[in-house]
C-alpha cells in the first residue's frame, strides 16, 4: 500500500444547522441522502453550468463534531470561500477555511482503513483508494498505521493519470468547462435525480440530449519525456483538442469526439508536438467511444 500527502489540496469546513439544505441546493450531487463518514464527489457550477470548483464532500460523525468537510484543490479554497459566503445570506451555519491546520493524504493499493483522522473512500473510483483528513505532521503515523510506505505525491499524481482521472486546472480549465467535459458525469459528480442547483438545467439538457461532444479521455505516449501540458492535440492539418496531465506514459486529453471519430475513420494518427498518442478507453467510461484500444489492465 502507498500513502501520499497532497499539498495541492485544501479544506473548508461548513457547518450549523443549515448546512445540509444549503450545500445541497448549490452543488451537483445530492446531500440530503449523505451519511456520516460518507464522500460525495460534486461541483458547484455556474449559471451557465460550468465548473467554478470541483470537490469531494465528507460529512463528519457526530461523535467528531459532525459538519460537512470539503476536500478542495488549494488554489480554489479562497475563491470557493468567497462564492459559498455570498451564497450563504441568512443562513445559520459557519464556513471556515482550515487548509492551514488539515492536509488531506491518499492512500491507494490496499484497503486498510486509517486508524484517525476523518476518513473516507474516493467517491470517484474505488482503485482511487482512501482519503483522509489530518494534520499534515501526523502523515507519517497515519501511513504507518495503515502499512503503507509514504511516498511523493508525484506518485499519487501518475497513479491518478492512469486510471484516466481528470484533475481541474490542468485537464480542463475551472469556469470554461461543463461537468460532462471533465468527466464528472462516468465518476459520480453529478446526480441527475436531485432538485434543483446553480447550473442544473444545463447539465440536464446536455445529459438528455447527448450534446456532449468534448471529453476529457486517457491516452498513452511513447518516449520519457510527456507531452506539454496545453499543447495542441492534430490529427492531419486539423486541431482535435489539447493536452492535460501526462506521467509515465499515460496521460489525459481534452478531445472534441467528433472530430477524433472523423480522424480515426480516415486512420489519421493523433499527434502532440509530433509525438504520437493512442487513445485508450478506461472501464468506467460509459459515454459513446470512438473505436481505440481499451485500456491496459
Amino acid at each position: 500500500m502507498k500513502a501520499a500527502l497532497l499539498p495541492d489540496r485544501g479544506v473548508l469546513k461548513v457547518a450549523g444547522e443549515d448546512s445540509r439544505g444549503f450545500l445541497h441546493g448549490l452543488v451537483s450531487a445530492d446531500i440530503l441522502k449523505l451519511s456520516a463518514g460518507e464522500a460525495r464527489f460534486c461541483a458547484l457550477l455556474s449559471p451557465q453550468g460550468k465548473i467554478i470548483a470541483d470537490f469531494i464532500i465528507v460529512e463528519a460523525p457526530a461523535r467528531d463534531g459532525g459538519g460537512f468537510f470539503l476536500d478542495v484543490p488549494r488554489a480554489l479554497v479562497e475563491p470557493l470561500l468567497d462564492k459559498l459566503n455570498l451564497y450563504k445570506l441568512r443562513s445559520r451555519l459557519i464556513i471556515e477555511d482550515l487548509s492551514e491546520v488539515l492536509g488531506v493524504l491518499a492512500a491507494w493499493d490496499g484497503d486498510r482503513a486509517p486508524a484517525f483522522g476523518l476518513s473516507y473512500a474516493d467517491p470517484r473510483l474505488p482503485a482511487l483508494g482512501l482519503r483522509t483528513m489530518l494534520p499534515p505532521h501526523r502523515a507519517t503515523d497515519a501511513a504507518a498505521a495503515l502499512g503503507a510506505v509514504l511516498v511523493n505525491a508525484s506518485e499519487y499524481e501518475a497513479h491518478r493519470i492512469a486510471l484516466g482521472i481528470p484533475r481541474g486546472g490542468v485537464d480542463f480549465r475551472y469556469g470554461d468547462a461543463f461537468p460532462h467535459e471533465a468527466d464528472m458525469d462516468q465518476l459520480g459528480g453529478v446526480d441527475f435525480t436531485k432538485g434543483c442547483y446553480v447550473g442544473q438545467e444545463v447539465v440536464s439538457r446536455m445529459e438528455h440530449r447527448g450534446s456532449a461532444r468534448t471529453r476529457t479521455v486517457p491516452v498513452r505516449y511513447d518516449g520519457a519525456a510527456p507531452p506539454p501540458a496545453g499543447a495542441a492535440v492534430v490529427a492531419g492539418e486539423r486541431q482535435i483538442g489539447s493536452m492535460g496531465s501526462a506521467a509515465a506514459g499515460r496521460g489525459l486529453a481534452l478531445l472534441r469526439l467528433d472530430r477524433l471519430a472523423d480522424a480515426m475513420s480516415r486512420g489519421e494518427p493523433l499527434l502532440v508536438g509530433g509525438v504520437p498518442i493512442q487513445l485508450i478507453k478506461p472501464d468506467w467510461a460509459r459515454f459513446s467511444f470512438p473505436d481505440g484500444p481499451k485500456a491496459a489492465e
